[in-house]
C-alpha cells in the first residue's frame, strides 16, 4: 500500500507513520503536511481513506487505532526526507561528536545539508549519517 498516494489523494503530503504504544493500547499514527497547515477535515478526510482499506490490509498486528496528525510545528528529523520537506525552517542539530547548533537548513543535495548557522550566520554542510539528532523550532 502506497501511503504517499493516499495522501496526495487527500491532498496532503506523507511526512512519517509510527506505531506507538499508550496506555497498553497501540497506536499506528500517520504523519501528513500541507502548505498553509494541516486542518482537521484534512485528518478526517484522510482517515476515512486509509480506515476501509485498513480493514482489508492492516497496516499492523492486532488491534490498533488509526491517528491522522500534523508532525506539528516542532518536530524531529529523523529521514534524509524530513529534512528535505523542512528548507528553510530552523533546527536544531546535535551531531555525532556532541557538537550543537542552531541553523536554518538552506538545501538537501544527496546525503549533504547545507545549513546557515543562527549564530555567525556561516553556511556549513554536515553529512546526514554524521548528524545525532535534529529537530525544527520555533523562534519567538
Amino acid at each position: 500500500m502506497n501511503l504517499e498516494a493516499l495522501c496526495k489523494e487527500a491532498g496532503l503530503d506523507f511526512y512519517d507513520d509510527e506505531l506507538v504504544s499508550e496506555n497498553a493500547k497501540k497506536i499506528y499514527r500517520v504523519y501528513v503536511m500541507k502548505k498553509g497547515g494541516v486542518n482537521l477535515d484534512d485528518c478526517a478526510r484522510l482517515s476515512e481513506i486509509l480506515s476501509p482499506l485498513f480493514d482489508v490490509e492492516p497496516p499492523v498486528n492486532g488491534e490498533y487505532f488509526l491517528e491522522v496528525s500534523s508532525p506539528g510545528l516542532e518536530r524531529k528529523l529523523t529521514k534524509l526526507d524530513h529534512f528535505k520537506k523542512s528548507i528553510n525552517e530552523l533546527v536544531k542539530i546535535t551531531t555525532n561528536e556532541k557538537e550543537k547548533l542552531k541553523a536554518k537548513i538552506i538545501s538537501v543535495e544527496d546525503e549533504n545539508i547545507t545549513l546557515e548557522n543562527l549564530e555567525n550566520q556561516e553556511k556549513i554542510t554536515l553529512n546526514f549519517n554524521d548528524i545525532k539528532k535534529a529537530r525544527t523550532f520555533i523562534q519567538w
